[in-house]
């Protein structure tokens, strides 16, 4: 049975209980990633350090890699019960580059499906001068520090009160959520981006139990549709390779935001997602809720 499992440990004292419990230690993850990257944000805007093309933006995104990376190894691991760490897996290489390679090739078919009906056309030769705003904000920076939170930490141990189901939703709803203040951003794009991004990549860390998958899916997405097409990411405008138009009615083109309020991206990236919670389920990795697993763990009365 996955990590879901009951803990055998029924001697803790009550203070030790309720601060194993999972939405607690849920609560005090996420507030302590907060503080991470609240740390790295006040740095930036208090010290100004000194990095030569490096933006305030991107100053954060590397210093709340390099705070919340060792914050979640040596602290948010080991909160609740069972403890586990999500970044500690022997084939994590492996796993990233399927990712990275799953999430270029999942968007490049919503991208070809786009050219061939109009929405998408390239114009022009790009350039390379975002490249490396483009690698630590929207790609390495996103990756990480939003699947630490939304994978590592809500994921989690949502799924170890309410079970996997209810992790998903909510993960899902809340991912959509946070998107909300996106530039151009509208309910359709969030609901777009809970169903192709929550469920793929709830979906991801389901079938792995490891943060890999998921962060190598989400970096590629993000660097494939702005880097490499020129697309908006989440609303946010990136200078790609080239120079690339997307019009259309609102539903095929993003209306702004991006293909990822496209139907195209979202039909696209959806289907991969299910495909990754099917295999997730035949592995045996559906964890019921807490007080089924507490009941069917119960020993049989004689």
């Amino acid at each position: 049975m996955p990590d879901g499992t009951v803990s055998a440990r029924t001697d803790k004292p009550l203070w030790r209980k309720i601060w194993d419990f999972p939405l607690v230690a849920m609560i005090v993850g996420s507030l302590l990633w907060y503080l991470g990257i609240g740390i790295a944000g006040a740095i930036v805007i208090l010290a100004k350090p000194s990095i030569p093309g490096f933006s305030p933006e991107m100053k954060i995104y590397l210093l709340a890699i390099l705070f919340l990376i060792p914050l979640y190894v040596f602290v948010i691991a080991k909160l609740g019960d069972p403890k586990r760490n999500d970044l500690r897996d022997a084939n994590w290489l492996r796993k990233l580059l399927l990712g990275l390679v799953g999430g270029t090739v999942i968007f490049s078919i919503a991208v070809a499906i786009a050219g061939v009906l109009g929405i998408y056309r390239i114009v022009g030769i790009g350039s390379l001068n975002g490249l490396l705003s483009a690698l630590i904000v929207p790609t390495v920076g996103a990756a990480v520090t939003e699947e630490l939170l939304f994978r590592g930490i809500l994921f989690r141990w949502l799924e170890q009160f309410g079970g996997s189901w209810v992790a998903l939703l909510l993960t899902s709803a809340f991912f959509g959520a946070a998107h909300l203040n996106n530039p151009n951003a509208s309910w359709i794009a969030a609901v777009g981006i809970a169903f192709e991004a929550g469920v793929m990549l709830g979906a991801a860390y389901m079938l792995t139990r490891s943060l890999w998958l998921p962060m190598g899916l989400h970096a590629a997405w993000n660097f494939t549709q702005g880097e490499i097409y020129d697309i908006p990411v989440s609303g946010t405008k990136v200078d790609g390779m080239v120079d690339a138009q997307l019009s259309g009615p609102p539903l095929l083109s993003g209306n702004g935001f991006g293909l990822e309020a496209s139907v195209i991206a979202i039909a696209v990236a959806t289907v991969f997602g299910l495909w990754l919670l099917w295999r997730a389920i035949q592995k045996g990795e559906l964890i019921q809720p807490m007080w089924v697993r507490q009941r069917l763990a119960a020993p049989v009365p004689a």
